[in-house]
């Protein structure tokens, strides 16, 4: 397969993906855009492996974790959110919710259940201990587990 063929055949794929890890389509669309980038200087040696796509996600991973690292502060825009209304059961809120989490525990957890990767693939591809992987993932779903209480009550 040639590179430009896999980009068009995985691109909306690997959108996805980054939409997931960053919650932000811009920020999404930059880390695909790099992580080809890097893809492409090597694609001869990575496109006779089992799994470029696999491949091109762990970059992505590793970039964005490299992101937050970097950041690591308030991201600033001038949208203010639409107010949800009470009768709205949607999957906005949910999404808020996952946004809210610090990157750290948001990328834990897409990698955990997005992914469906095990904590030590996790851990090496964050380049962090198991540890703080199952930490970062009880913290992450202890949050979500009281934001969606407070989701019902708004609801019910």
């Amino acid at each position: 397969m040639e590179f430009e063929d896999f980009v068009r055949a995985r691109g909306p794929a690997l959108l996805r993906y980054g939409l997931v890890l960053t919650g932000n389509a811009d920020d999404a669309a930059d880390l695909v855009q790099e992580a080809l980038l890097k893809l492409s200087s090597s694609w001869r040696r990575v496109r006779n492996k089992d799994d470029p796509e696999g491949y091109v996600r762990t970059i992505m991973a590793r970039q964005h974790v490299s992101w937050w690292r970097r950041r690591r502060r308030e991201h600033l825009t001038d949208e203010v959110p639409a107010p949800v209304r009470e009768d709205e059961h949607d999957l906005k809120d949910v999404w808020q919710c996952l946004r809210a989490l610090p990157p750290k525990q948001r990328a834990v957890l897409v990698l955990r259940y997005y992914e469906e990767l095990a904590d030590d693939e996790i851990a090496a591809m964050l380049g962090i201990s198991q540890a703080t992987v199952r930490s970062q993932a009880s913290r992450a779903l202890a949050t979500l587990r009281v934001r969606a209480q407070a989701l019902i009550g708004r609801w019910g």
